[in-house]
C-alpha cells in the first residue's frame, strides 16, 4: 500500500524501539491510546500565623501507579484473569520489577472457551498447563502501542506471537486488542477478546 493512502493515525506512528530484541511490530492506531493511572491530587491546609488562621495550598502529590497484578485486580473485566493468576502462582512474578507486556483477556473471552475448560484449568492438578498459557499472554518489556509493529514476539512462555496489523485493526495470535496502553507501574496491559493457547498446550 503507498504511503498516501496510509490513514493519517499510521503515518504519525514511531518506530519500533527495539524493546523485545531483533522482533518487528507495526504500530497500534492512535485511537488505541488511553490515560494512564496516575493521578494529581491537590489539597489544603491551614496555618496560624500571628494569632490569626490562613488557608494555604498543600503540596501536589502525585499518586504511583499500580502494578500489573493491582491494576488488573481494580478491573472489573479481568476477575477470571486475576483468579486465574491466583491459581497459577503467577502473582507475586507480575508484581515484580518487569518490565512486562501482558496482553489481558477479558472474562468474556474465558467464557468463550469450551465448556469445563476453565474449571479444569483452575484445578491444583493442571496448574502446569495454567501457567504455560498465562505466561503465552506476557511478553518481555513495557511496549507502548506507538512502539509496535508487524511480525513475531517471544512471549514469557518462549513460543513466538504473531502480531498483525490489517486496515486499521490489530490482532495477537489471532485475538482482536480492543483496547491499548493501560499502564502500570511494572508494564503495560493490551486488552484482548480471546485466550491464546499455546501450540503445545491445545
Amino acid at each position: 500500500m503507498k504511503n498516501q493512502n496510509l490513514p493519517s493515525w499510521m503515518k504519525s506512528l514511531t518506530g519500533f524501539a527495539g524493546v523485545i530484541g531483533a522482533s518487528a511490530l507495526i504500530g497500534f492506531p492512535a485511537w488505541a491510546h488511553i490515560n494512564s493511572n496516575t493521578t494529581v491530587a491537590s489539597t489544603t491546609q491551614t496555618q496560624q500565623v500571628a494569632g490569626n488562621v490562613k488557608t494555604v495550598a498543600a503540596p501536589v502529590q502525585t499518586a504511583q501507579a499500580k502494578d500489573i497484578v493491582a491494576t488488573a485486580s481494580g478491573d472489573p473485566q479481568f476477575k477470571t484473569l486475576t483468579k486465574a493468576l491466583g491459581a497459577a502462582g503467577l502473582v507475586t512474578t507480575l508484581q515484580g520489577k518487569g518490565p512486562f507486556t501482558v496482553f489481558a483477556p477479558t472474562d468474556t473471552a474465558f467464557a468463550a472457551l469450551p465448556k469445563g475448560t476453565l474449571d479444569d484449568l483452575l484445578k491444583p492438578a493442571n496448574k502446569a498447563k495454567l501457567t504455560k498459557i498465562l505466561t503465552y499472554h506476557v511478553v518481555p518489556g513495557s511496549v507502548l502501542s506507538t512502539s509496535l509493529k508487524s511480525g513475531d514476539v517471544t512471549s514469557v512462555e518462549t513460543s513466538p506471537l504473531k502480531v498483525v496489523v490489517s486496515d486499521g485493526k490489530v490482532t495477537v495470535g489471532g485475538a482482536n486488542v480492543v483496547k491499548a496502553d493501560i499502564k502500570a507501574s511494572n508494564g503495560v496491559i493490551h486488552v484482548i477478546d480471546k485466550v491464546l493457547i499455546p501450540p503445545d498446550a491445545k
